[in-house]
């Protein structure tokens, strides 16, 4: 099997180094070079590329790094939480198919914060591996594995859950990856999407209208995240007050 890797986050570290220890080491690794880059510089030293194979930011969509890639005759891309839009060049370069890891139950949640919106929405929850297409998060399903959501959770502990479960999904598909006719199964429905910007908007809680108490509690919980720029917010004397919350069941 013949692979280049697309990652970041510490999820991304453990299967890199889940794959080489099968003795499986990838001909290219791409990394993210923006300021939200977490890991970068360890799926480096996992890796153990030289520069000429390690690709930062976007250098990845020059025509030069096509070129070099289409020369490896990858069997696979692999992205494990890697933030960047793919285009279709990079897409058809290799034979089996450009593979994502997602946060999510296809075709449920596709797009951004996943967590968020599977309890906001309340849709099916969990993690999928997929074939990549143009469409985001449209493609054929490899393997995926469904989460219960907890009346207690919010986005930020559901979020710790999945990314578990990913590493799951990812492990369990692996014998069918290698034998390179991986299974492919469509996504029957049109299921939810969701861009970045969709959650920006909804944060607001305009304390002038009336609101189910429910659902106002499915608001606050899809909205405590690990980042409080994400929080639920009301104006008071024209600031914004942002609110987190914690649930717990009682005895």
């Amino acid at each position: 099997m013949r692979y280049a890797f697309a990652g970041d986050r510490k999820l991304s570290c453990d299967l890199l180094k889940f794959i080489i220890d099968k003795g499986y080491k990838p001909e290219a690794l791409f990394v993210s070079g923006n300021k939200s880059a977490s890991h970068s510089k360890e799926l480096i030293e996992i890796s153990s590329l030289s520069k000429d194979k390690i690709f930062v930011g976007s250098e990845f969509k020059l025509e030069t790094t096509v070129s070099f890639l289409k020369a490896l005759e990858l069997d696979y891309i692999f992205g494990i939480h890697f933030p960047y839009i793919i285009p279709k060049t990079l897409l058809e370069i290799p034979k089996v198919g450009f593979l994502n890891l997602h946060p999510a139950y296809l075709p449920y949640n596709k797009g951004w914060h996943t967590p968020s919106w599977a309890i906001i929405d309340k849709t099916p929850y969990g993690a999928t591996l997929h074939f990549m297409e143009e469409s985001l998060d449209e493609g054929d399903i490899i393997n995926q594995k469904q989460i219960s959501i907890a009346s207690t959770d919010t986005a930020n502990s559901l979020y710790k859950k999945v990314l578990a479960l990913e590493k799951e999904v990812f492990i369990e598909a692996f014998d069918s990856l290698l034998s390179l006719n991986p299974p492919r199964m469509k996504q029957e429905c049109k299921g939810t999407s969701h861009i970045k910007k969709d959650l920006k908007e909804f944060r607001e809680i305009v304390t002038s209208e009336t609101v189910e108490p429910l659902a106002l509690i499915d608001k606050l919980r899809g909205l405590t995240t690990n980042d409080k720029n994400e929080a639920a917010y009301f104006l008071r004397n024209g600031k914004k007050i942002g609110i987190q919350i914690e649930l717990f069941e009682l005895e």
